[in-house]
Order: C-alpha cells, then sequence, then structure tokens
C-alpha cells in the first residue's frame, strides 16, 4: 500500500483520484485538466456509453433484507469549519438497516445533480450521462420497515473529494449481516451533497489541502463529524432517528476509505463509544501516538505499492497500535478498488487506472468479508479464522508481520 497522494502521477483516470490530488500533485496539470492517459483506451472524458446501459451493485451476502432513510443533522454547536459564513455545520447520512423485505421503495443512488458533479468533477469534459449513474441498481429500500431487534453500529467515512454513496456496496452488505450504517456525506469535502430544500452544496476544499498538517486537519474535523452523529443517533430521550431503537449503544464501530480511513485514528483517540476501527487505504496524516489509541482493534487493508514501497504513515503507526491489529494488502488491487467506482470503470467501459487486474466485483467482494469479519469479530464476538493470516479462497489477500 502507499499513499495515494505521494503516487497520483501514475494514475490514468482522474475518476480514480481525489481531486484535490490533481491539484496539490507538482507533476498533475490542475482539476480542468484531463491527466493523459497512460494506455491507448478511450478517455473517459469522450466515451460513449449506450443508452440505458447503468451498473447494479453486488447483492448483499446476509440474511438481512436493507432499508434506507436520508437524514439531515445539524450540530447547532458547531459552525462549519470550511465554510463559517453557512452557518451551523449541517451534514447529509445515509441510515440503512436491517428491514423486512417489500416493505419499502426503490432507494435511487444519488441525486442527479450530484451525480453530474460526480461525474463533471471527475471527467473534465464528461459526455456520460448522469443517467450512467443515477440508474445504478441498489439493494436497499426507502422507507422499508426495520426487523426487530438491537444492531451494533458502524459508521461510514468516504474518501476526499468522493460522495458517500461511494460506499453503498460496503453500507448494503454490512447491514444485510446484521449493522445499522451511518453513511456520511462531509459536508464542502466531495463533489456534490445534495440537501432536503434541493440544494447540492459542491466541493469547497477541492485543491486547497497543501500540508500534511492541513489533511490531519481534515481528518479531525471528520472525527468530530461521526462523533457529532453519533450523538444526534443515540441521544435520550430525542434522538435523532426514528429508528434509533434498533442501535445497540454498546456496541459502535467505524470505517472509511482513504482520508475517511485515516480519520478513524483521531475518531476513536476522542470518542470512547466507537470501540474499532478499518481503515481502507487511507494515509495517516494524523498517526497513531506512541501512547496508542487505547487498546481499541484496528484494522488496516491497503493496494499493493509499485517496488514493494509501504506507507510511510502506515509504519509509523503499526507499532503504535496497541491492541488487536491487523495490516493487509490485496493484491492486483489500486486505492479506488475498495469502492463502488471500479463497477463503474467496467460496465461504463472506461479504462482501469494502472496496475489494477482484479475485478471489480472481486474488490468488492473481499472488502466486504474483511471489513464484515472485522466488525463481526469485534462487535459481535464471532470468531473469524480469516482475520488469523492466508487463505487458500483469499489468496489475493496477504498478511504483514
Amino acid at each position: 500500500m502507499t499513499a495515494i497522494r505521494r503516487t497520483a502521477a501514475a494514475a490514468a483516470l482522474l475518476l480514480a483520484l481525489p481531486l484535490s490530488v490533481v491539484a496539490a500533485a507538482p507533476a498533475l496539470a490542475t482539476p480542468t485538466t484531463p491527466v493523459p492517459a497512460t494506455s491507448p483506451a478511450t478517455s473517459p472524458a469522450t466515451a460513449t456509453v449506450p443508452a440505458g446501459v447503468h451498473v447494479d451493485l453486488p447483492r448483499p451476502t446476509g440474511p438481512h433484507a436493507v432499508g434506507r432513510e436520508i437524514l439531515q443533522l445539524v450540530d447547532q454547536n458547531r459552525p462549519d469549519p470550511w465554510v463559517p459564513s453557512a452557518g451551523p455545520r449541517r451534514l447529509m447520512v445515509s441510515m440503512y438497516y436491517p428491514a423486512k423485505a417489500g416493505t419499502g421503495g426503490p432507494a435511487p443512488y444519488m441525486t442527479p445533480e450530484a451525480a453530474r458533479l460526480l461525474l463533471d468533477g471527475k471527467l473534465p469534459g464528461n459526455t456520460i450521462p448522469t443517467e450512467a449513474v443515477t440508474g445504478t441498481g441498489t439493494w436497499a429500500e426507502s422507507d422499508a420497515r426495520p426487523e426487530h431487534g438491537r444492531f451494533p453500529l458502524v459508521v461510514l467515512s468516504p474518501g476526499f473529494t468522493m460522495p458517500r454513496t461511494s460506499l453503498t456496496s460496503l453500507a448494503e452488505d454490512l447491514t444485510s449481516r446484521g449493522y445499522v450504517v451511518a453513511l456520511i456525506d462531509h459536508t464542502y469535502e466531495n463533489t456534490g451533497t445534495t440537501f432536503p430544500d434541493g440544494q447540492t452544496l459542491p466541493c469547497v476544499l477541492c485543491g486547497k489541502l497543501k500540508s500534511r498538517a492541513d489533511w490531519a486537519a481534515l481528518e479531525q474535523s471528520r472525527a468530530k463529524d461521526v462523533s457529532f452523529v453519533i450523538d444526534r443517533l443515540t441521544a435520550h430521550p430525542h434522538p435523532a432517528w426514528r429508528y434509533a431503537r434498533m442501535i445497540d449503544r454498546d456496541r459502535i464501530g467505524m470505517a472509511g476509505h482513504s482520508a475517511g480511513g485515516a480519520a478513524t485514528v483521531p475518531a476513536l483517540l476522542t470518542d470512547d463509544r466507537i470501540r474499532a476501527g478499518v481503515d481502507l487505504d487511507g494515509t495517516m496524516d494524523a498517526t497513531v501516538p506512541a501512547s496508542g489509541i487505547d487498546g481499541k482493534p484496528f484494522l488496516m487493508i491497503g493496494h499493493p505499492a509499485p517496488g514493494g514501497g509501504e506507507d510511510s504513515s502506515w509504519t509509523e503507526s503499526w507499532p503504535n497500535l496497541d491492541g488487536w491489529k491487523r495490516w493487509l494488502t490485496m493484491a492486483g488491487s489500486e486505492h479506488g478498488t475498495f469502492t463502488d467506482f471500479p463497477l463503474f470503470f467496467e460496465k461504463l467501459g472506461l479504462p482501469e487506472p494502472p496496475g489494477t487486474t482484479i475485478a471489480a466485483e472481486r474488490g468488492v467482494q473481499l472488502t466486504r468479508e474483511y471489513v464484515a469479519a472485522f466488525f463481526d469479530l469485534q462487535l459481535k464476538g464471532i470468531d473469524q479464522p480469516i482475520l488469523d493470516g492466508p487463505t487458500p479462497e483469499n489468496p489475493e489477500m496477504s498478511f504483514h508481520p
């Protein structure tokens, strides 16, 4: 695994990169100029997508049907850290929960405006219609009736510039396995966040994070977002979510991709309620301190670095992790493998980033399997042999000693 911000020049597609990478890396063009592809494949900006073509997310693997509700949460005690003139910090959160099958309606992947900003922001000169994204087939049902019972809560944080929907496959699968999932859009930090009033707020921070201190501040701000969401979901007697009774407050974990994964470190350090964390390919600008993270379990899964190098923030943090820990590398993966994005590469005929050899659905499958195994072990106490070491069934996964 290697720091995506330090190897971005090797990427062929802007869709695979945070916009901040393109702006910050001196070897790259600005976000409004396409990076030349390193393969002869069709440019993503001019790719022709037949009418009606869309992506279907892989079926969740657990026994539970999946319900989804969308929440707007407003932190009246915290001004927005990036746009103070906007007033209190506002967040959009997708709540996924075990549900009774067939009791809800279709759950759209994302709004048309958010999809347009995603495509236009990641693919300068984009000609791919928004319907290719908004038509994505999901497995969740909007406003479905909840199952009875109490379930662990997992909070998910996406990568910088990436919408929360980029982790939909993971959210749906965790829910199907018996978790409540809160999937957060960190406002002004992704291509576009749509609010109930119809306004879609753009990425204000894109291209503005220049130093490690800037990135650490972002990760610490995300930790505050996560704690606020947990506050509102577990508030007594008036939680922000009507099905909050489903949440087991004593079993809460966090996982994230890229900057969202890196944000698990400050979240674990500052919020005693979060018992375990997962970093999916995120450089830790706020590294694990020498004092550790209070013995909390931590899982790191990354992509292989060219030449066999390692992310320095991971090597620095690894010995300081003072609880159960695993560091896994997925062969053939790249930074976006741990999201839904590769599914779009394959279905829409977009060239994949150099070095990618793992099939999109296989990457989704492995990400789901190991993240779920981690939380099953740490939040449910269910033994998970696949976390003990390499297995013949998953030869792509190697374990750091």
